[in-house]
């Protein structure tokens, strides 16, 4: 059975640059990093929840919503193949359901704050606006497109940031959670401009506040689609680090 069904749409992606020494104590067990041209990402991702279903139902005021989340890129090699997934920092989102589900269910990093979001149409661009409150400051993030949405091109960074199919959670030093997010593939809209305000420091602690110095290594807005979380499974592996 699907866990969740929903829309993601209009998702801002920052993607930097990081020494993958940082994300070693955060890797699941069974999965290692995942490496696009030999270079470790991890990406500061706001998009909109929309239609949002759990276990087919649409609870009151928690189908449309924001969620501002930091990720990173792991791998996992199963039946000779391998599964490409995202590991999640911190979720923030503004409903204190999703965060006990989330939290309860799939032992992620939800977080509760007060958020907002704004798409300002003009003639020839669109600008997303995503922010959320942290003690008593706005945080902001902030993208300017063209209209018009074009393919990802194959072998691309935009592929390797958008094309993960598997959420993995630490649970321990021997045990992982995974579930599988199915989508079709995304088309993006071309940035013409972007603006960051967040304190990272805050947000998501000692570890990531280098980030509010350094520059994203790219910027993307991909325009989204329906979505499928499927039930999770636990994977009781000896980690690899």
């Amino acid at each position: 059975m699907n866990f969740l069904k929903a829309e993601w749409k209009n998702l801002a992606l920052f993607n930097y640059e990081v020494d993958a020494k940082l994300l070693e104590k955060y890797i699941p067990a069974g999965t290692e990093i995942d490496l696009w041209n030999d270079k470790c990402y991890v990406s500061l991702v706001g998009f909109m929840f929309e239609n949002t279903k759990v276990l087919r139902f649409k609870i009151p005021f928690h189908i449309d919503f924001e969620e501002v989340n930091l990720r990173f890129y792991v791998k996992r090699f199963e039946n000779g193949t391998w599964k490409r997934g995202v590991v999640f920092i911190k979720e923030i989102v503004p409903k204190k359901a999703i965060t006990f589900i989330a939290n309860t269910l799939y032992q992620e990093h939800y977080e509760t704050q007060k958020m907002r979001h704004e798409i300002i149409e003009k003639k020839d661009t669109s600008t997303f606006i995503y922010q959320w409150k942290n003690d008593q400051k706005w945080n902001t993030i902030q993208i300017e497109t063209k209209k018009n949405p074009v393919a990802i091109e194959i072998d691309s960074e935009a592929e390797f940031i958008t094309e993960h199919y598997f959420g993995y959670t630490k649970i321990d030093k021997e045990t992982t959670f995974e579930y599988e997010v199915q989508h079709p593939r995304w088309e993006q809209f071309e940035v013409l401009n972007y603006n960051i305000n967040i304190d990272f420091n805050k947000t998501y602690g000692t570890d990531f506040e280098f980030l509010q110095t350094t520059k994203p290594t790219s910027v993307f807005l991909a325009k989204g689609s329906e979505i499928m979380v499927k039930n999770k499974k636990k994977l009781k592996l000896i980690s690899l680090i």
